[in-house]
């Protein structure tokens, strides 16, 4: 009944957040009002970054300025990414601090997609945009589908979204261990109509996690718990959101390689 695909959400920790007595519950218009906020942190520090590495460059200099520019941002970009995931990994294990942890992990996270997004835009010119759009219109259409319930969670449904989003996980661990000898797995790291095939598949597989994280959330409220959670539901749901981005700009990156 309360398995969930991201880590983040799990029973034994909403479990133990029933015992700390407070008055006031965890709602999901809260829940929603916080994701705003770790929203906007995010983007405050994703846009610092974008507009030191997106700077205009002289039509004379020979990438010289590009370059150091990325430099520059590279120590917030890689720092971002090694706190965020240490903050990440303790508020899983101590939701109790999540109040204060998941603004710090949404500006980390935002240092991140900053320069990972101006990395690709530099590339690919425009597919920031198009991830960003594709991302909150996937949000808004799982979100649509979960209310109205065209896509009901059944025991099955968290069985095979969760199995799936598994294997995904083995085999890029696995392509990374084989990187790591000279060798890979051509779709995960190719760019053949293969590699975007598997690509489509994750972004589907992370966009049913989103439908399965509301409906978590939804019982997590119904449980009652304490209104301090509000916060680490907010940090929950973001996790899939930035995962769901990445994956959207992976696509975009495919397919803009392939014309």
């Amino acid at each position: 009944m309360f398995r969930s695909s991201n880590p983040a959400l799990r029973q034994k920790v909403f479990a133990e957040s029933r015992n700390f007595g407070m008055a006031d519950t965890m709602t999901m218009q809260g829940t929603v009002n916080k994701c705003f906020i770790m929203l906007f942190l995010l983007l405050l520090s994703a846009s610092w970054v974008w507009g030191k590495v997106m700077q205009p460059v002289s039509a004379f200099d020979d990438g010289t300025m590009a370059a150091q520019s990325l430099s520059a941002v590279m120590p917030f970009v890689v720092g971002g990414g090694i706190i965020g995931f240490i903050l990440a990994i303790v508020t899983v294990f101590n939701v109790q601090i999540a109040r204060y942890t998941a603004p710090v992990y949404a500006i980390c996270e935002g240092f991140v997609l900053g320069g990972v997004s101006a990395m690709f835009e530099r590339r690919y010119p425009g597919i920031a945009i198009q991830a960003v759009a594709l991302t909150f219109g996937t949000f808004f259409c799982m979100l649509a589908a979960y209310k109205t319930g065209l896509v009901k969670v059944t025991e099955k449904f968290r069985m095979g979204v969760v199995s799936a989003l598994m294997a995904v996980v083995l085999i890029r661990v696995v392509s990374w261990i084989m990187s790591m000898f000279g060798a890979g797995i051509p779709f995960v790291q190719g760019y053949g109509t293969f590699a975007i095939g598997f690509s489509l598949i994750v972004v589907g597989i992370a966009a049913l996690c989103l439908i399965l994280d509301f409906d978590r959330l939804d019982k997590l409220c119904d449980m009652g718990v304490p209104k301090h959670m509000e916060w680490y539901g907010a940090f929950s749901l973001m996790i899939t959101l930035i995962w769901l981005y990445l994956e959207m700009l992976r696509l975009l990156a495919l397919l803009k390689n392939r014309q």
